[in-house]
């Protein structure tokens, strides 16, 4: 299986970024291998397309299994087990969320609420609560914005996604319209007095 130039560039691409998302090159070359295939693709033909040994092959499949980023696909006629990507780039990145959530997210808020519940013993340890607290609300109020975010429906998140600046000019206009309405209610306030 021989790749064109342009599916070669995004493979060798994706398997340099896989090391700084934390995955091996071989794995990254494998999704991206498979994300861009038409067809499943079996073991076998993804060392032949990519040059790598088997067992890096069977490793990189379950490594990737593991984060719910594969498919296994059975082909009538044929003994082989076959794999690809999900057809849908959100399910894609929902996916990659919630794993990369249940792996980092979750267990550090974990380690942050045990420590923020014992007693600081020093001034020092008490700063270093107050700061660790921070971190802890911070990553709350985005992992409660991601529950909430996580369920809209594609359509909705691209339209969400979209809004970009817009949503902070509206905020800056909510705030001057609240601005406006304390200022009259002062006004008020002081007539009446």
């Amino acid at each position: 299986m021989e790749l064109s130039p342009i599916v070669q560039s995004f493979v060798l691409h994706f398997g340099e970024m896989g090391s700084r998302w934390g995955i091996n090159r071989t794995v990254g070359q494998i999704y991206a291998l498979l994300y861009l295939s038409k067809d499943p693709l079996c073991a076998d033909q993804i060392v032949d397309a990519l040059g790598v040994s088997r067992s890096n092959v069977s490793m990189g499949i379950r490594e990737l299994q593991g984060w719910n980023l594969v498919l296994l696909k059975h082909i009538p006629g044929d003994r082989r087990d076959f794999y690809s990507t999900p057809g849908d780039v959100w399910q894609i990145l929902r996916t990659l969320a919630e794993e990369r959530k249940k792996r980092e997210v979750d267990p550090t808020l974990s380690v942050l609420r045990e420590i923020l519940m014992e007693k600081p013993t020093t001034e020092s340890d008490a700063f270093a609560q107050a700061r660790m607290g921070d971190m802890h609300g911070l990553i709350e109020r985005l992992t409660n914005w991601y529950d909430d975010v996580k369920s809209l429906e594609t359509e909705r998140l691209t339209m969400l996604l979209s809004m970009g600046s817009k949503v902070t000019r509206f905020l800056e206009a909510k705030d001057k319209i609240v601005s406006l309405g304390r200022s009259r209610a002062q006004k008020k306030e002081g007539q009446s007095e």
